[in-house]
């Protein structure tokens, strides 16, 4: 399947986790992507690496990937990525704002460098990735698609994360008001809650056996994976959702019904 031919994708926080199994779904169906992260260029340089070479493939003549180091929450640098996407692709169909950055503990613990750095990159990040991704696909006209990943963390209230279930809160209602905005331009902005899903990230909270066990316990019987949220990124960011806009869709293996 090649749904996204022809098409050029952004997407942020690429480099590992669900980022890169999003930039990856869309190139194996046909997208060229830049890959952007700020922390890991080398796992980066990897994702565009591997992008380009599907390009060599039938059906995929003509697949980019690109690299780029560019923190989401510096709003020049990020204008300066922004330029570059076009330059290098011509033009930007579809931008995947999905950065983020966590440090936990209570309220009464947490630095306050922590709390502003984590919304400088969630609730900040995300609103530039999505202002100059509207503002390039209305003056291309044609339309475009804008995903966010956000959380369940942004629907419940999860202990000794304030800031991040504060951020990702505030990241559905963006997408909430840009869809209506956005409509008579048929961009479409769409939201991903995910639940508990197994990336690298998370063992920076669990150990591996903790993940294991945490994992046995899921309504589903396992975790997540990168690839179970690339699979409803790239449907959202396809011709099949053109009448979806505004939708939050939770992909949590029923972890929201556990009880």
């Amino acid at each position: 399947m090649a749904r996204f031919s022809g098409k050029v994708a952004l997407v942020t926080g690429a480099a590992r986790g669900i980022g890169r199994g999003i930039a990856m779904r869309l190139a194996r169906e046909g997208a060229s992507v830049l890959v952007n992260d700020f922390a890991n260029m080398d796992l980066a340089e990897q994702t565009a690496s591997e992008i380009s070479q599907l390009g060599s493939g039938p059906g995929g003549e003509g697949q980019r990937g690109l690299a780029y180091r560019c923190d989401v929450s510096d709003r020049a640098a990020m204008e300066a990525m922004f330029a570059t996407a076009i330059q290098h692709f011509g033009h930007l169909d579809i931008a995947v704002a999905n950065a983020a950055y966590s440090r936990r503990g209570t309220i009464t613990e947490l630095r306050w460098e922590d709390v502003r750095r984590t919304v400088e990159v969630i609730a900040f990040g995300t609103y530039t990735v999505c202002q100059l991704a509207a503002q390039r696909m209305v003056a291309q006209g044609g339309g475009g698609k804008i995903l966010v990943i956000s959380s369940l963390q942004g629907e419940n209230a999860y202990p000794e994360s304030t800031p991040y279930n504060l951020a990702k809160a505030g990241i559905i209602h963006l997408v909430s008001t840009m869809s209506i905005e956005l409509a008579r331009h048929h961009i479409n902005v769409n939201v991903i809650n995910p639940g508990w899903i197994d990336t690298p990230g998370e063992r920076n909270h669990f150990t591996d056996e903790e993940i294991r066990n945490g994992g046995a316990q899921m309504p589903w019987g396992r975790l997540g994976t990168p690839e179970d949220i690339a699979a409803a990124a790239a449907f959202l960011c396809s011709d099949e959702a053109d009448y979806i806009s505004g939708a939050a869709l939770r992909v949590d293996g029923a972890l929201k019904h556990k009880k």
